[in-house]
């Protein structure tokens, strides 16, 4: 059975093959034959085309039952007069000094002039005949002169026409027949879309060949010409007996385990696969060739898309002013590219390394430019104002003179250190920067009256084992305390690893591959939660919609990915073999390092919201200590005296959970 249903792919592909060959020889006969025209030949052929639209007109008002006896000398006069003022027109408009191979609109235009013309001076003249009985015209319909003026231009205009379109196409054929052989996996609204851009412009060098789709109604039916010859599981057979050069996966909509299973269908054939990226990185839904990249681990780890309220998000912030701390990191700058699409009035970018900064505010300046040229749908009457301010959060004045000339409504703060590793030996940076800068952006917002105050935290706050995630929950308790106090909807947002970020592993991973291995894990049984970028920062947006002061949202992240499986994957999309081409190898757990991460501080109590991926904890306000701006102040003094020893002390006093390794040379209590 199955030996028989390869064998009907293989003649569908072979009969389409010969019918698009015999329609491109004859597009190419007809091609090189139509290019020879010149002006003289048009003239000759205009000349029968007026000497028989006359005719053509009578039959037309007649249905086809013409007496010819009846009308023969009208229909001759007629035909002399109408053909003489039709020459006489076109010359006079230099119609006969056209270079037809490049007609465009403009041509178009001036036949359609011609044509009224033509039709109003032939009316007049049949009129004045008809009055007067000349040559038997009054016994001939008084609508052959608009009949006639309409079918004369109708083939005058389509014959020069056909000239370029003719031509495209045969170069159109031409280019893509010299280009790759793509199958197109997916006959959706994506795929199609993408066929015509590779239609469009051949001179890319696709030539798109059939499609694949599990659709079963889909199934031997032509799209655009591109026959669909089976599902995903024929990709094998069909790269083999159709000399396929490329496959493109163009599913936005699918999720990670459909695209795993494509690919590795794909990848068995050992062609270069790609693919068009999930909706969220489409940007306006139209699917370019430019979209059109290589297989990313994100894909492989993709779900469904996520629903969020645009109207609430758009509420929330249009008109308003926003701060974005980190706004050059891979969170911020995601965050500032979402919350330009809702239209704020002003953006302050606020980041320390000036170059991510710079790079963040070119791309948005230029999406700005995009949106006034009309290229945006949702283009902002008042475009968003952006600035830029390089700031160090440690550094309060120069913070406060941020607040004390923009005036936020919002403040999202993305900024941090994250790495576990170099914070673990790092301490007082982790206090300075992640505790006191958070400390002194709270502080403010409470000063200049920020509306709503978002912090972007991890789960390694969540029962934490390393210095980095003891230094982001006591940031957490920062902004708590101060939703406590002032009653303002201040907010915590918790999630995991997020792919394609500076801390994630896969450009670490990247790189070793590219080195040519070994790929370094910790262990072989370490888990992580992921999202990628975009994700993660929906979530955030929305959960600054939900929040009404002092909780913890906590994205669903979904199901925990062990990393070694991580990086198998992100060897096989790099073209090697796992242990033949790269290995892997295995280095131990580094200091502050989990195998698995937590969800659950206790005490903390999650409760689900209106939004599917988002959890929410109500009572984690009530959860900061009493003694925690004391703690801070001490924490602050000891970062200042870089007193490894005493940071570790104060963190294990003040958040729960949390059992530091001392440094042997570095007691206790010092």
């Amino acid at each position: 059975m199955q030996i028989y249903k390869l064998n009907q792919l293989n003649d569908r592909l072979l009969k389409f093959e010969k019918v698009e060959a015999a329609m491109v020889a004859s597009l190419s006969g007809l091609n090189d034959q139509l290019l020879k025209l010149n002006n003289r030949h048009f003239a000759i052929a205009d000349a029968i085309v007026f000497a028989i639209a006359p005719l053509l007109a009578l039959g037309l008002c007649f249905d086809g039952a013409i007496d010819l006896a009846m009308y023969e000398i009208g229909l001759l006069a007629v035909t002399v007069v109408f053909l003489t003022i039709k020459f006489f027109i076109l010359n006079q408009w230099g119609f006969y000094q056209r270079y037809w191979r490049y007609a465009s609109v403009g041509e178009l235009a001036q036949i359609a002039e011609l044509a009224a013309t033509v039709i109003v001076v032939q009316s007049l003249c049949f009129g004045l005949f008809y009055r007067f009985g000349t040559f038997s015209i009054d016994l001939l319909p008084r609508s052959l002169p608009l009949l006639d003026g309409l079918v004369s231009f109708l083939v005058v205009g389509g014959l020069r026409f056909s000239i370029r379109a003719v031509e495209q196409k045969h170069n159109q054929h031409r280019e893509m027949k010299s280009g790759e052989r793509v199958l197109i996996v997916g006959a959706g609204a994506a795929g199609i879309s993408l066929v015509q851009e590779m239609q469009r412009q051949p001179d890319r060098g696709y030539c798109p060949v059939a499609f694949v789709d599990d659709d079963p109604g889909k199934l031997n039916l032509n799209i655009l010409g591109i026959p669909v010859v089976g599902n995903r599981h024929d990709i094998p057979h069909i790269v083999r007996t159709a000399n396929i050069q490329r496959i493109t996966i163009a599913i936005p909509s699918a999720s990670g385990a459909v695209i795993r299973d494509i690919v590795d269908l794909c990848q068995a054939t050992g062609i270069p696969t790609t693919t068009l990226p999930g909706l969220h990185e489409i940007v306006n839904g139209r699917i370019r060739l430019g979209n059109v990249r290589g297989v990313k681990i994100e894909d492989l780890l993709r779900r469904e898309p996520i629903q969020t309220d645009i109207e609430g998000v758009m509420g929330l912030l249009k008109g308003k002013k926003v701060l974005v701390t980190g706004a050059g990191g891979s969170i911020g700058s995601e965050l500032c590219r979402q919350i330009m699409s809702c239209h704020p009035a002003e953006i302050l970018l606020v980041g320390h390394g000036e170059n991510s900064v710079f790079q963040i505010e070119q791309e948005l300046k230029q999406r700005l430019t995009n949106a006034v040229r009309g290229k945006h749908k949702n283009a902002s009457p008042e475009p968003t104002r952006l600035r830029s301010f390089i700031a160090d959060l440690r550094f309060r004045d120069r913070l406060e003179h941020a607040f004390e000339r923009f005036r936020p409504d919002f403040v999202f703060h993305a900024a941090a250190h994250k790495h576990v590793p170099m914070m673990e030996v790092n301490p007082p940076e982790a206090i300075t920067n992640n505790i006191l800068g958070t400390q002194n952006l709270v502080e403010l917002a409470l000063k200049y009256d920020v509306k709503r105050f978002v912090t972007i935290s991890t789960d390694k706050a969540i029962n934490p084992t390393n210095v980095m995630g003891a230094s982001k929950r006591v940031a957490e308790m920062l902004v708590l305390q101060a939703a406590r106090t002032s009653g303002k909807p201040f907010v915590v947002v918790r999630f995991g690893n997020v792919l394609g970020s500076r801390g994630s592993v896969v450009p670490t991973f990247q790189k070793q591959i590219e080195a040519g291995g070994p790929v370094t894990i910790t262990h072989p049984d370490i888990c992580r939660y992921f999202m990628t970028i975009p994700e993660a920062v929906q979530l955030v947006l929305q959960a600054s919609v939900m929040s009404q002061g002092g909780e913890v949202f906590m994205l669903n992240m979904g199901e925990p990915v062990k990393i070694v499986d991580l990086a198998r994957d992100l060897i096989r999309l790099s073209g090697y073999e796992v242990d033949r081409d790269i290995k892997i190898k295995f280095t131990g757990l580094r200091p502050g390092e989990k195998l698995f991460e937590e969800l659950l501080i206790p005490g903390e109590k999650y409760e689900p919201t209106a939004h599917e991926k988002l959890l929410m904890v109500p009572n984690a306000s009530q959860m900061v200590p009493e003694t925690l701006d004391l703690t801070v102040k001490a924490l602050g003094k000891a970062a200042f005296q870089n007193n490894t020893g005493l940071i570790l002390f104060l963190l294990e006093q003040l958040v729960a959970g949390y059992t530091p390794k001392y440094p042997l040379d570095n007691p206790r209590a010092a």
